[in-house]
């Protein structure tokens, strides 16, 4: 049986040793931030249901049912603290239709108490500290002449680049690709974009 590393120091946000989860503050935005957002943000719609700026990341990802797998490994890997911290972070969010791409009787297994490592480790594959933009990601990707390289809170790294439309797409390291559909979905403690795909890091034995 394998061990997986994950959650070194980054950033300065207090992450800590894998088996601990992740050791950021869980400090509600206040009311009177949380309106200033809400007044100064429009508000998008993820499959039909709004998704309100006032409202951190957990919050918003309830209200909408395609993102009913996405919550349910959150919730299993413990990172429903991390995800309503005060941030900032941009999470990059499959919906329920990548998780179907997984294969077969995959996530049964992920969800399953001895692979908890390995389900934290590929939820928190998804999340990046500080506030990514879709504008700033494309600035990235032309800085570094096509493609650009993202570190997510496990440690993992994601390659950005452009299709030949210009949708942004997302290369996790066994080289699947994610392409982001809504993006600048605000948040009180960050960002959401949408993707079509999950993010599989490789395994890091230690």
């Amino acid at each position: 049986m394998y061990k997986v590393l994950l959650f070194t120091l980054l950033f300065g946000i207090g992450l800590t040793a894998y088996g601990q989860k992740v050791a950021m503050s869980t400090a509600t935005v206040t009311d009177s931030v949380r309106a200033k957002i809400n007044k100064s943000k429009k508000v998008k719609t993820v499959e039909g249901v709004d998704m309100f700026a006032a409202k951190d990341i957990i919050q918003n990802l309830t209200n909408v049912p395609d993102f009913k797998v996405l919550l349910t490994a959150i919730r299993a890997a413990g990172l429903t603290g991390t995800l309503k911290s005060k941030g900032p972070l941009t999470f990059f969010a499959p919906t329920n239709a990548a998780f179907d791409k997984l294969p077969k009787g995959k996530m049964d297994t992920l969800l399953k108490h001895s692979h908890n490592l390995d389900l934290c480790n590929i939820v928190a594959c998804h999340a990046v500290y500080g506030r990514m933009t879709k504008r700033s990601i494309s600035r990235k990707i032309r800085s570094g002449k096509g493609t650009a390289v993202i570190t997510t809170l496990a440690g993992c790294t994601i390659k950005a680049t452009f299709d030949e439309n210009d949708n942004i797409i997302l290369i996790d390291e066994n080289g699947n690709k994610s392409m982001i559909g809504t993006d600048d979905v605000e948040q009180s403690n960050g960002l959401i974009h949408v993707i079509n795909g999950v993010l599989i890091p490789k395994v890091r034995a230690i």
